[in-house]
């Protein structure tokens, strides 16, 4: 399967609501795997939504600890419990940023044949559902920070032009 290029922080389509998937045919198949990929391209990547490769439909892959696979259509239900902990994106690469997300999930969606998929997760598998389930909506980490701190992220995290 290609590895496809990943988008940038700067990039229109991330900050688009992905559409739903209606079709659950060859073609969401085809993007599931490219996801993959792409997400396993390299070292540390524990995640990727389909808007970082430029899809913008409801689809993530995540892979982490032994854990791994996708969603299509995801919806989270987050704990009240938090955990502030050091964050990064495959679209901003090499910027890491301390952010509060929830420590515990559940998530629900379908598989690329339609079936339905829950994945309960703590932790790291958490953090990354919740920072690649945002993308599906246009959110990117930098948008839960304070003001102050998402300037000085947005200044090491694009490159000057």
């Amino acid at each position: 399967m290609t590895v496809r290029p990943i988008r940038t922080f700067d990039d229109p389509v991330l900050r688009v609501v992905a559409a739903p998937v209606k079709d659950f045919d060859r073609e969401l198949r085809l993007l599931v795997k490219a996801l993959t990929a792409t997400m396993r391209a390299g070292s540390g990547r524990a995640g990727l939504a389909a808007p970082q490769i430029g899809e913008p439909v409801r689809v993530v892959v995540y892979s982490y600890d032994g854990k791994s696979g996708h969603l299509v259509n995801p919806r989270l239900e987050l704990s009240e419990r938090k955990i502030t902990a050091d964050e990064a994106c495959l679209s901003a690469p090499s910027v890491w940023w301390p952010l509060e997300r929830s420590y515990l999930v559940t998530a629900r969606g379908r598989d690329m044949f339609g079936k339905p998929v829950t994945v309960r997760a703590l932790g790291v598998l958490a953090r990354v559902l919740q920072h690649e389930i945002d993308h599906l909506d246009g959110v990117l980490f930098s948008d839960h920070l304070e003001a102050a701190e998402r300037e000085r992220f947005l200044a090491e995290a694009l490159p000057a032009s």
